[in-house]
C-alpha cells in the first residue's frame, strides 16, 4: 500500500487554489521548509511509512524574477523492501502572481516510473506536455486552456494565501487543474474553523475545508479529503486527511522553518 500512501500524500493537496496576492502579502517566502509525516490506515492502525519535504527557492539561473517550488517524498528504508517510493515534484512560477510557468513530475513507486513535464505558454493559454511512464509509450502533447490552470505544486502555494473572510461556510470555490496530462475542474469547500490536536500534545486554531478528488486509482472520486490550515498569516497545511480505495492516508507537520509571519506554530518551531 505504500503507493497509495505518498500518491495520495501529494494528491490530497492538487484540489486546492486561491486568488494571487501581492509578494508583500503573501504567506510564504523564498527559504522556507516545511515537513511531514506520512501515515497510511489500515482498520485502527496508523503505520509512519514515508515522509515528506516541501520546499521554496528563489530562481536565480534561468528565470530570475520567478519562485522554484519543491517537494519530496519518500518511503522509509525499512519498508523499501516491501514498496520502495522516490517521488520529486518541481514547480517554477512567476513571483508576481505564483502562475506555473514549468512543471515537472519524476517519481518511482515499486517500479512504475513516471518522467512528465508541463510547459506553460500564457500569451498563447497553450500548455506543451512530455508524457512518459512504465505503462504507456512516451507522448508529446499541447493543450489549450483558459488562466488560470495550476499544477499540484502552484495550486498547494496559491491556497496558502486565500482570505477565507471572504468565503461563507459550506460555499464551493471552482478551480481549473492539469493532473496527468488532462485538464480538470474541481473545487473545495470551506468548513470553518477548528481547534485540532496533533501527535506531540501540540494544539492549534486551524481553518478547515475540503475538497473534491479526481477519481483514478487512488481515489474514488468525490469530496474524501480534509484539511486544516493554520488559522494566522501563513497558512501552513497542520493536517490533511483523504479517504482511498483501500484505508485512507493523512499527513501530519513535523517542522516549519523561515516562516514569513509570527506564526502560532512558534512555539514549536
Amino acid at each position: 500500500m505504500m503507493h497509495r500512501l505518498w500518491t495520495g500524500l501529494l494528491l490530497v493537496w492538487m484540489p486546492l487554489i486561491a486568488i494571487s496576492q501581492s509578494p508583500s502579502h503573501r504567506a510564504f517566502r523564498p527559504g522556507e521548509r516545511v515537513e511531514y509525516k506520512a501515515y497510511y490506515n489500515w482498520g485502527f492502525i496508523w503505520i509512519h511509512a514515508g515522509n515528506v519535504r516541501f520546499t521554496v527557492k528563489q530562481e536565480q539561473r534561468n528565470n530570475p524574477g520567478a519562485l522554484r517550488l519543491n517537494a519530496y517524498g519518500k518511503s522509509l528504508k525499512s519498508y523499501d523492501w516491501v514498496f520502495k517510493v522516490r517521488d520529486r515534484f518541481q514547480s517554477v512560477v512567476r513571483e508576481n502572481d505564483l502562475y506555473p510557468l514549468q512543471f515537472i513530475r519524476d517519481t518511482y513507486e515499486g517500479g512504475y516510473a513516471v518522467d512528465n513535464q508541463y510547459i506553460f505558454d500564457h500569451n498563447r493559454q497553450k500548455i506543451y506536455s512530455q508524457v512518459d511512464n512504465s505503462k504507456e509509450d512516451y507522448r508529446e502533447d499541447t493543450l489549450d486552456f483558459k488562466p488560470p490552470v495550476f499544477d499540484v505544486l502552484t495550486a498547494i502555494y496559491h491556497a496558502r494565501n486565500l482570505d477565507f473572510t471572504q468565503y461563507n461556510i459550506d460555499e464551493k470555490i471552482s478551480l481549473s487543474l492539469i493532473i496527468d496530462n488532462e485538464i480538470y475542474e474541481l473545487y473545495l469547500r470551506y468548513q470553518g474553523k477548528e481547534r485540532i490536536k496533533i501527535p506531540g500534545d501540540r494544539h492549534y486554531n486551524c481553518i478547515k475545508f475540503s475538497a473534491m478528488l479526481v477519481e483514478g486509482t487512488i481515489f474514488s472520486g468525490g469530496e474524501h479529503l480534509s484539511v486544516w490550515v493554520t488559522d494566522d498569516k501563513n497558512r501552513v497545511p497542520v493536517m490533511v486527511k483523504a479517504k482511498i480505495l483501500v484505508g485512507s492516508v493523512k499527513a501530519i507537520l513535523q517542522s516549519a522553518h523561515k516562516l514569513k509571519h509570527p506564526s502560532v506554530l512558534s512555539e514549536q518551531y
